[in-house]
This record gives C-alpha cells, structure tokens and sequence, in this order.
C-alpha cells in the first residue's frame, strides 16, 4: 500500500510491507531528484529496487531491528548510502556510516535533523524535518504510547527520558509518522505520557 503526503514542497511517500505492516517512507521534493529512504524492510525487493530507480540515493534506520534492516544488503548493492546509529550499528551486518545526536544530514533539497531517542533499542533515533512539523518516529513513539522495551537492549525508563524529549522539542501539530500503522500528532500524545508511565508500558 502506498500513500503520499505533501508538507509544501515536501513530498513523502510512505509505503507499508510485510507481514508486520513496516512503514518505509520516502522523502523528496520537486525540485530535486535525490531522496531519501527511512528504514529498509526486506520483504518486497522489487520496491526498493524502483525506489532506487526513482531517485533513493540515501537509507536512514531508525533502528537495528530485523524488521527494519532487512533490505539494507539490497541497498547497499545498488549503491544506496545506508546510515545507522552508533547505539545501534552493531546491530546490522554492513552499513555505511554512522549518525550521532543532532547530526544533520542533507539529501537533494531536505535537511533532516537525527535525535538519539534510546528506549526501544540502545541505539533508536527519530528524524525532523528541517523546515517542516514532520517527526518520524520509528519505533518509539506510536498513536497510543511508547514502542516495546521488552525486547534485549529495551529500556522502559529511557524511552520515557525520549519522549519527555520529543514531547519538548516540538509542538502539538507536528505530525508523526511512525514505524508501524497509522499517523498521529504530538499534542495527541504528549498528554498521555503519565498514563503510560503509570501502566509501566
């Protein structure tokens, strides 16, 4: 399934795979052929090859997961830059380069914001979009509370410590796209976030 959402001259296309429903997201503007992929399922190898095609020159994991890693050989065999955390490069079997908190990255026309957001993995990060009130999120923040700590390398207090962050750094109508299912906003969330401390999930 894919669906396009425009921010002004931002163009983000998001594209939902797998029997977990990823989201991969695509960003581009008009003026510019380069893009930027978010994260990199392996389940449709003929998607990320026509995304390569359409201009993918960059994939950024939001973190090591197999779910969210398992087109990254893929990628990187077309000549696609796959960046990672630090935290969470260890993670994946090959990767490019690594990205550290507040690094910014330009692809084409976009500058993108990386905020280390640890919790879900040691090593999880969000994205901003310079410019724009777009968040992704990966998974760490989802409509209805925080991504699972109870995997290894899971930590319930710090994902709590990076949504305080998130929930700070940007304002209610920034929209969210998240790892997995639907879009949500921070003012949806942000008045939540005791609820979700006190179910300790």
């Amino acid at each position: 399934m894919q669906t396009t959402h425009m921010f002004q001259e931002l163009l983000v296309e998001q594209f939902v795979v797998g029997p977990l429903n990823n989201n991969l997201y695509v960003l581009s503007t008009e003026d510019h052929t380069d893009a930027l992929l978010i994260d990199a399922t392996g389940d449709d190898p003929e998607l990320l090859r026509r995304l390569v095609e359409r201009g993918v020159t960059h994939a950024l994991i939001t973190h090591g997961h197999h779910d969210h890693v398992g087109g990254v050989a893929e990628l990187r065999r077309r000549g696609v830059q796959v960046l990672v955390s630090e935290g969470d490069a260890p993670l994946l079997a090959g990767y490019d380069a690594t990205v550290v908190d507040k690094e910014v990255i330009r692809i084409g026309d976009i500058f993108v914001q990386v905020l280390v957001t640890p919790g879900h993995t040691p090593g999880s990060i969000c994205i901003a979009v310079e410019g724009h009130h777009v968040l992704f999120t990966g998974d760490t923040l989802f409509p209805g509370g925080p991504g699972a700590t109870s995997f290894p390398g899971g930590d319930f207090p710090a994902i709590v410590r990076s949504l305080e962050r998130l929930f700070g750094m940007f304002d209610d109508g920034t929209v969210v796209f998240p790892g997995h299912g639907a879009a949500t906003t921070i003012g949806a969330e942000a008045g939540n976030l005791d609820d979700w401390v006190a179910r300790g999930w």
